[in-house]
């Protein structure tokens, strides 16, 4: 796998957080280890892109994490388009 930068590492994040996924989830669906899970669901839900429920212990995206998505995907789309096209 390729080096992924911290932007597409929070995309894959907050795609498989959508609509509600535990730890082990996220961790396996964005592949990332144990310690760097931890780090960025501590800077996601700070920043309000995630939220944690207690009672069941899942993680979702947020109204905010959701907009980030959208336009991280439609930035990847452009950059696709234009690659084609060179």
């Amino acid at each position: 796998m390729k080096n992924r930068s911290r932007t597409e590492i929070v995309s894959m994040i907050l795609e498989a957080a959508n609509g509600g996924a535990t730890k082990t989830k996220i961790m396996y669906k964005a592949f990332l280890s144990y310690s760097q899970l931890k780090e960025y669901l501590s800077v996601m839900i700070k920043k309000n892109l995630l939220e944690y429920s207690d009672g069941t212990k899942t993680f979702r995206t947020t109204e905010k994490g959701l907009n980030l998505l959208k336009m991280h995907n439609e930035i990847d789309e452009l950059l696709h388009i234009t690659a084609k096209n060179d």
